[in-house]
């Protein structure tokens, strides 16, 4: 029998389309094996966020065709998309494919020798169609990334991903909700609804669907015990969509709430569409309504014109919410955007001082939020066991915490209690299973 490896990056939306075309793979007779493992044939999917992004893509493609110079080497993708010339033009691809179309990966390799050079990336602005293609096995898994929504037509002006992904195209709701029962039956406990811009979710179904609607229907799954929204704007959060969330016990009180930074003049530079003080609104409104709540975020350092005084008001504005956990970017020019010709580019040595103020902060942001749950007795839901011996899992707001146990406690819930707070985890013991 045939091997397939995947090497995967970017975000998750990228990790759930490598669990979908895995499925495929297998249900044509392949085997799947590690990224760093001999194998017939390689994938790769890419991301095309920053420069750093595209050399992994790069590197590992030249990595693989030395391990075996016989194997077919497919590159699919975000990068696929954007540059497809660039990549067709590395000596070991043979096959570059876009961000649609990927039921047809296996199709497509079958056809290849390891002499081929071919690539099937079409126009994705002219594609109208959510493309479905779905996961059902649990690989010893407890949480699923579940992709409902794909394209985005924010065009934040730093952003390649519209013009990666295409337009705003939604999943059914039935095929949502049929893939997540599946799930269910298989063993999986939580559900991650993700996108490309999942807030967007039902405007080009014009059926009145939104995000809320498949929120109620997942949510009344049996076998489901927690939801969670991927990456989501500020703007989500109006009045009504707070008070029908607020009586959802199986959604996690937890939201990665995009910020990008504290700067107004930055977000309108960026074309973000909020202002620091609508974005603190909503987190104060959040933790007013929702009790233990969590928020997580994103924040980009040395965006074009980036003044001293302008991270200056990110960093007090970060002091000030004191967030559960920040992600921290330093800004990539991406060729094709607005941002890339700005004026005023920030160069590297900035961007390293800034994001490393803000790290320090997180850690202690984060800190500051566990805090207040050490004497608390948690839920966590147990994903994996860690080569040091400790099974990790996730509380329902998302602090990610560390046990022993003389049972193994995969796919269980149980109740643990905080021992020791580290940098971004925490140490707990388990008192008992839920």
């Amino acid at each position: 029998m045939k091997k397939v490896a995947f090497y995967t990056l970017g975000c998750k939306v990228n990790q759930y389309e490598t669990e979908a075309m895995t499925e495929l793979f297998e249900k044509n007779g392949y085997i799947s094996v590690n990224s760093e493992e001999y194998a017939d044939v390689y994938v790769i999917n890419t991301c095309t966020v920053t420069h750093m992004s595209d050399r992994k893509s790069r590197q590992y493609i030249r990595r693989m065709k030395k391990k075996n110079p016989n194997a077919i080497i497919a590159v699919v993708g975000c990068y696929s998309q954007v540059s497809p010339e660039e990549i067709l033009d590395i000596e070991e691809v043979n096959l570059v494919m876009g961000t649609n179309d990927r039921k047809a990966i296996v199709e497509n390799i079958g056809k290849l020798t390891v002499d081929s050079k071919v690539s099937t990336v079409d126009d994705i602005m002219k594609v109208k169609n959510f493309e479905s293609i779905e996961i059902s096995q649990t690989n010893g898994r407890t949480r699923a990334f579940i992709k409902i929504q794909d394209g985005c037509d924010r065009y934040c002006t730093y952003c390649i991903i519209p013009y990666a992904r295409g337009r705003i195209r939604s999943r059914k709701m039935d095929e949502i909700v049929e893939e997540i029962e599946n799930l269910s039956k298989n063993g999986f406990k939580e559900v991650v609804l993700t996108g490309i811009h999942v807030a967007s979710y039902g405007k080009d179904l014009r059926d009145g669907s939104d995000i809320l609607t498949v929120l109620k229907a997942v949510h009344n799954i049996d076998g489901i015990e927690r939801i969670r929204l991927s990456s989501v704007e500020p703007k989500l959060f109006t009045n009504e969509f707070i008070s029908e969330i607020c009586s959802m016990e199986k959604l996690a009180p937890h939201f990665h709430l995009s910020l990008q930074s504290g700067s107004d003049g930055v977000l309108q530079r960026m074309n973000r569409r909020y202002s620091a003080e609508e974005y603190k609104r909503i987190v104060e409104i959040l933790r007013d309504r929702i009790s233990d709540v969590s928020i997580t975020t994103d924040v980009i350092v040395g965006f074009p014109g980036e003044s001293n005084e302008e991270f200056l008001e990110t960093l007090g504005f970060l002091k000030e919410l004191k967030l559960m956990h920040t992600h921290i970017f330093k800004y990539s020019p991406r060729k094709g955007t607005p941002a890339s010709i700005m004026e005023n580019q920030i160069d590297s040595q900035t961007k390293n001082f800034r994001s490393g103020v803000l790290l320090s902060l997180c850690t202690k942001n984060f800190r500051h939020f566990v805090e207040k749950f050490k004497d608390r007795e948690l839920r966590i839901l147990v994903e994996e066991l860690d080569n040091d011996g400790y099974y990790e899992g996730l509380t329902d707001n998302y602090i990610r915490i560390k046990v022993k146990s003389e049972h193994d406690i995969r796919g269980e819930f149980v109740n643990i209690r905080i021992l020791d707070i580290m940098d971004d985890y925490c140490i707990g013991e388990l008192i008992s299973k839920y």
